[in-house]
C-alpha cells in the first residue's frame, strides 16, 4: 500500500518544482534546503496502528505567547536587516526564520523569496509588504499570528505572490482580500472554524489548498471558483457534508477524520479529473449514499475505512486501490465490482482492504477470482 502513497508524494513533488524554471529559482531552491534550520513543513504519511492512511502532520507551533517588538527601522532597498541572513549568491532571498523574532523586519524591495518561519511573531502591520512588490513565496508558519492582529490588506500589493505558508498559527479566518496570483494556500493546524462562499473569491490560479488540522464546520461553496484546483485537503477538521461544488481541474479531494454522513448523488462526476478520494473516519452509512456515488471512472483510489458502511458501494471497474477496513460490512458482493462478470468485463482493483468488518472469510464468491483477476492484495 505504500507504494500508493508514494506515487502521490512524487507526483506533487514533480507538480510543484515543475512551476520552477528559471535556474535562478532552481537555485535559491536548492541553496534553502541545505541551509535552512529547520524544514518549512513536513509532509511525511504514516499508520496508526498500520491503518488510518495518509495523515499528515505539520511542525507544531511554540507553544508560548509572544507580543510584537518595537516598529523595525527602514531600510534601503539593498540593504540587509540585520535580523537576517541574504546570501550574496543568491540576492532575491532573505532568511530570518527560528531567530526569535517577534515583529516582521523591513524587507528590501528586490525580495522575491522571504522566510520568518518558526519565530514568535504575532501581529503584522498593514503596509508591512508594500515595498516588496516583487515577492513569489512568503512562509510565516509556526509563528503566534492571529486574524485579530494582521493589517486588512497586508497582501494587496503582492501582485505576484505565488505560495504563502501561514499554518501553525492561531489565524481564525482565512485572510483576505489575497493575491490573484497565489498557486499554493497553506493554512492547515489553525484555528478556521467557518470558510464562507466568497473568502477564496478570485483565486482562479489556486492550484493547492490545505487547510487540514482546523475546526471548519463549514465550507459553502467556497472552492467553486477556483478553476485551476488540483488539490484540497480539508481533513481532520468538523465538516457534516462535503463542500459544494468541486472544480472541474480537481484531482486529490482530502475529506478523511470529519463527520460527514451523507453524499449527494453524482457529486463526483463534476470533477472528471479527479483520481484521488479520501473519506476514512467519517460518519458515512450506506443509507447516506445513492447507488452510484463512487462509480465515477476517473478516480483510481478510494479511501473509505472506518465509517459506518453495511454493504461495499459500487465502484467503477476502473478503480484501482479500495480501502473499507474498519466497516461493518458483512457480505461480499462481487456486484459492487462487475456488473456482468465473464472474460471481456473485470474490474481493474489491484488492491482490497476489507479487514476489520463482519465478512467470514469463507464467504468470498466463487465468481471473485474472474471478476478481481488484477487484485494483487485482499484482506478480509
Amino acid at each position: 500500500m505504500h507504494w500508493a502513497s508514494i506515487l502521490i508524494m512524487a507526483g506533487l513533488c514533480g507538480a510543484s518544482l515543475g512551476q520552477y524554471n528559471e535556474e535562478e529559482d532552481l537555485a535559491w531552491l536548492q541553496y534553502y534546503m541545505r541551509q535552512s534550520r529547520m524544514s518549512s513543513y513536513n509532509y511525511m504519511p504514516y499508520y496508526e496502528d498500520e491503518n488510518p492512511p495518509y495523515v499528515y502532520s505539520y511542525l507544531p507551533a511554540p507553544d508560548t505567547e509572544a507580543e510584537p517588538g518595537p516598529e523595525p527601522q527602514q531600510a534601503t532597498s539593498w540593504q540587509c536587516p540585520q535580523e537576517c541572513d541574504c546570501p550574496p549568491n543568491f540576492s532575491s532571498a532573505m532568511y530570518c526564520d527560528t531567530r526569535n523574532l517577534r515583529y516582521l523586519p523591513f524587507v528590501p524591495s528586490r525580495m522575491k523569496y522571504v522566510y520568518f518561519q518558526n519565530n514568535q511573531i504575532a501581529a503584522m502591520q498593514e503596509g508591512a509588504f508594500d515595498n516588496a512588490t516583487e515577492l513569489e513565496w512568503l512562509a510565516l508558519h509556526n509563528n503566534q499570528i492571529s486574524s485579530e492582529r494582521m493589517g486588512k490588506r497586508l497582501f494587496a500589493k503582492l501582485k505576484r505572490l505565488e505560495r504563502l505558508y501561514m499554518n501553525n498559527n492561531n489565524l481564525t479566518k482565512v485572510p483576505s482580500p489575497l493575491p490573484r496570483s497565489l498557486r499554493e494556500l497553506h493554512l492547515s493546524y489553525n484555528q478556521i472554524a467557518k470558510v464562507p462562499s466568497n473568502a477564496l473569491e478570485g483565486l482562479e490560479n489556486l492550484t493547492a489548498l490545505y487547510l487540514s488540522h482546523n475546526f471548519i464546520f463549514e465550507m459553502g461553496a467556497s472552492l467553486k471558483g477556483l478553476k485551476s484546483l488540483i488539490l484540497a485537503d480539508l481533513s481532520y477538521n468538523h465538516l457534516r457534508k462535503v463542500p459544494e461544488g468541486l472544480p472541474a481541474s480537481l484531482e486529490q479531494l482530502y475529506l478523511e477524520y470529519n463527520y460527514i454522513n451523507t453524499i449527494p448523488e453524482d457529486y463526483f462526476r463534476v470533477s472528471p479529473k479527479l483520481l484521488y478520494v479520501r473519506m476514512s473516519h467519517n460518519s458515512l452509512t450506506n443509507q447516506g449514499l445513492s447507488t452510484n456515488t463512487f462509480n465515477s471512472s476517473s478516480i483510481l483510489e478510494l479511501d473509505l475505512s472506518y465509517n459506518r458502511l453495511q454493504k461495499i458501494p459500487r465502484v467503477s471497474t476502473s478503480l484501482e486501490n479500495l480501502y473499507l477496513q474498519g466497516n461493518q460490512i458483512d457480505e461480499f458482493s462481487i456486484s459492487s465490482f462487475c456488473s456482468v462478470v465473464d472474460v471481456m468485463n473485470y474490474s481493474r482493483l489491484q488492491v482490497l482492504r476489507l479487514d476489520g468488518n463482519e465478512i467470514k472469510r469463507n464467504a468470498v464468491p466463487p465468481d471473485a477470482p474472474l471478476c478481481l483477476r488484477r487484485a494483487t492484495v485482499i484482506e478480509i
